[in-house]
């Protein structure tokens, strides 16, 4: 099973594609200099295999790399940084 997660600016939302299919997405905007996450969604086929955490990590992962705060307001990210302390510094204060 081969991942990919890429930024779709123009959707506002981070996707992971599942070899080749869309199996899930986190929406976002643009707020205030942060990256505001406002919700999640997996495919119910994919839940349960760490979609979801792989989805999170690679958008928080592009994040950080373009300096940019994030305001978790989607409660699977919010619970997700939670769990993860090493991207709780990310969460703009």
């Amino acid at each position: 099973m081969s991942t990919e997660i890429t930024d779709n600016a123009g959707e506002g939302r981070y996707e992971i594609r599942v070899d080749g299919g869309l199996a899930g997405f986190a929406e976002y905007e643009r707020r205030d200099g942060a990256v505001v996450f406002t919700h999640t969604e997996v495919d119910p086929a994919y839940e349960g295999k760490g979609i979801g955490s792989a989805l999170a990590r690679g958008a928080l992962d592009d994040v950080r790399a373009k300096g940019e705060p994030v305001v978790p307001l989607c409660p699977f990210i919010k619970k997700w940084i939670e769990k993860h302390p090493d991207y709780q510094d990310l969460v703009k204060g």
